[in-house]
């Protein structure tokens, strides 16, 4: 059997309080670790002391991605950014190991078709092999995610055979694969078979159903097949990165009935 961790992401649920707010509302639900998106609003500091009053840990965060209200979703396949990428990972780098958080999710970016994809591809690998080697010396791992372009129109990674060549590519060990089954399955439906197919470069899961984005039973998905899976065949983290519908501590119901087994920690 497997062991399987489930996270809130804060950056998408309890967002009835403000962030710094949210580390005691997981707690409260019986959490003991969360993911986050970006934490760079707030000093390390203001984030240590709510993981240590609450007794959590932080499994995740995403290095900066750029001007986020201005539509950019990373920096990591631009080559007009290389600069400022660098400076990206050296201060998630720095937030990771200052909180003790094992992953980091690097954002390729938005890349146009009138651009040239094949110079965005050569310094997404580029700047994955620096981020991966970077990251290797303080024993923390990079994650990339395909996600779905209806969503996020122009995003670079978008498809999953075109991750794993990448990830040939870059051969770190500690650059590795997000599998976020909301995305895969708005991409390609039946997530859980390319799952199957891809398991074995997969580091980190995230969930939410389709098509609202919602928690798990919300929506079209068969999540209780997909834990029936998983909790067999899964030792890692399951990160919640759903918007719930409803209030987010009535959001958790689902645990028990679908998840089965795969317990709140």
């Amino acid at each position: 059997m497997g062991t399987i961790v489930m996270l809130p992401n804060l950056s998408t649920i309890f967002t009835e309080v403000p962030f710094l707010e949210r580390f005691k509302k997981a707690r409260e639900c019986g959490f003991s670790f969360v993911e986050c998106q970006f934490p760079y609003p707030y000093s390390i500091e203001e984030i240590r002391q709510e993981l240590e009053q609450q007794e959590l840990s932080l499994e995740l965060i995403n290095l900066p991605a750029g001007d986020w209200e201005a539509g950019e979703r990373g920096l990591a396949a631009k080559p007009d950014r290389i600069a400022e990428f660098r400076s990206s990972v050296q201060e998630g780098i720095k937030y990771a190991a200052a909180l003790k958080v094992p992953r980091i999710h690097c954002m390729a970016g938005i890349v146009s078709e009138s651009e040239d994809l094949e110079a965005a591809r050569k310094v997404y690998i580029e700047n994955l092999t620096a981020a991966g080697t970077e990251a290797a010396a303080h024993g923390l791992t990079i994650l990339i995610e395909p996600i779905n372009r209806i969503d996020m129109p122009g995003y670079f990674l978008h498809n999953i055979q075109q991750a794993k060549e990448i990830l040939d590519e870059v051969n770190l060990p500690n650059v590795k694969l997000q599998f976020d089954f909301y995305h895969m399955e708005k991409i390609y439906g039946n997530s859980l078979v390319i799952y199957q197919q891809y398991a074995h470069l997969v580091d980190h899961i995230q969930i939410a159903d389709v098509p609202g984005r919602h928690q798990p039973g919300t929506g079209e998905m068969d999540y209780r097949s997909i834990f029936n899976y998983l909790n067999s065949n899964y030792n890692g983290c399951i990160g919640l990165e759903y918007s719930p519908l409803g209030k987010s501590e009535e959001s958790f119901a689902w645990l028990n009935s679908i998840a089965q087994g795969g317990d709140v920690a």
